[in-house]
């Protein structure tokens, strides 16, 4: 079983304070801490009291007062940077989730939406252009951004990301070979769908949930929704039943996946794997009058609850589950297709590059509106696609610059 990096820490004392020299950015959809690694105990076993109280978790106070954090999944996270000691790399990143309303960090699995904030950090910081290793994850990550004519990054731009008001220069993220993040596969069950059998403690009778257990950028248990039982579906997704079935399918899922021995154990990590709910895509309006063709909708969930937009490692998973046939994703975008009026087929949006090369365009439909996602494609001989990359586009802001404080 994957090794799992948690600590908890029951509460902070009133020592004397401390500063260490931080960056406040927006990273996408996201909002958190970028600390050099240097400013931090070499042992990653020390971070958890410090970054608990930098954020205000330390307490277990779910609104952060003492802190930075801003009392939500999406901004209570951190990204550690230093400059890169493998050959080939321009920096290394560590993520680390801080709950907002427990004294607890994860640093099991990588954030899409933070790391998009890196490569900009890293130019600003002259930690260098930007290749980056995802220690979390181990796996790789290239951004492309714009640039000021003295090397900084340039942020502003006319690009618009669904989620965040205004526009801003665009940064590619590109994620190389995504499958197999955490476990080693892309499909760690070893099968592209399956059914999960729920023996619930919240519904009358146990039921049965169509899912995908796909590792691609992050572990994530993606279901098909039309299977959840009616006790969801007759409830809003935020009301303490929903969300206590959603996440008693998440805890079968990380059974499943191996990250962990039972549904005990996978309780007590809340960030690993995530879970998503598909639906069909089709025909969206957005609100000024545009007609979109989607290819999938989703409803994600983060620590417990729904999140506001879409985790861009979800995109990635997304995207990699959409481009292989056999996955529920693949499958409830290729119904959408054939009830459609209009004969449109994912071959359509193919870019060919060469006989066993190509590119496929998605487009995906989350609570906050549209997201685009590009996977990059090998046709092998035996007929098997692989994922050799995808990209997604977001946005990044420096916000301010100083010293954070922590006691411990």
């Amino acid at each position: 079983m994957p090794g799992i990096s948690k600590h908890v820490v029951s509460h902070a004392s009133n020592s004397a304070r401390t500063g260490i020299p931080a960056v406040w950015m927006r990273a996408g959809t996201s909002k958190g801490l970028f600390i050099h690694e240097h400013d931090l105990p070499s042992s990653k076993d020390l971070w958890a009291p410090i970054l608990l109280s930098a954020l205000g978790s330390a307490e277990a106070d779910k609104r952060q007062l003492n802190g930075v954090g801003g009392a939500a999944s999406t901004t209570s996270k951190v990204a550690v940077i230093r400059k890169s000691k493998i050959p080939g790399f321009d920096v290394d990143y560590t993520f680390v989730q801080v709950a907002p309303d427990q004294a607890q960090v994860d640093m099991t699995g990588n954030c899409g939406n933070m790391a998009s904030g890196v490569g900009p950090f890293a130019l600003d910081e002259e930690l260098i252009d930007i290749r980056v290793f995802n220690n979390n994850t181990q796996q790789i990550l290239v951004e492309t951004v714009h640039v000021t004519p003295d090397g900084k990054f340039c942020e502003d731009g006319d690009y618009r990301i669904d989620g965040v008001r205004g526009t801003a220069s665009p940064i590619q993220m590109t994620f190389i070979k995504p499958g197999g993040s955490i476990t080693g596969r892309l499909f760690p069950s070893g099968a592209k769908q399956e059914m999960l059998t729920m023996n619930s403690a919240h519904t009358p009778t146990r039921f049965i949930v169509r899912v995908s257990l796909v590792d691609a950028a992050n572990p994530f248990v993606l279901v098909d929704s039309s299977t959840m039982p009616a006790a969801y579906l007759g409830s809003e997704p935020t009301s303490p039943l929903s969300l206590a079935i959603i996440e008693e399918i998440r805890v079968a899922g990380a059974v499943r996946f191996g990250l962990a021995r039972d549904t005990a154990t996978a309780g007590r990590v809340r960030g690993t794997p995530k879970i998503v709910l598909l639906y069909p895509g089709g025909r969206k309006v957005d609100t000024e009058g545009r007609v979109d063709e989607v290819d999938i909708e989703v409803l994600p969930f983060s620590l417990g609850q729904p999140h506001p937009s879409l985790q861009l490692t979800g995109a990635v998973c997304l995207g990699t589950a959409l481009s292989i046939p056999g996955t529920v994703a693949r499958d409830l975008r290729r119904q959408e297709a054939a009830h459609a009026h209009q004969n449109v087929s994912s071959e359509q949006q193919i870019i060919m590059i060469d006989p066993r090369m190509s590119t496929v365009k998605w487009l995906l439909k989350h609570p906050n509106g549209l997201m685009d996602v590009e996977a990059r494609l090998e046709t092998h001989e035996n007929g098997e696609t692989s994922v050799e990359s995808v990209s997604v586009f977001r946005t990044a802001r420096r916000l301010f610059e100083g010293k954070v404080f922590y006691r411990l």
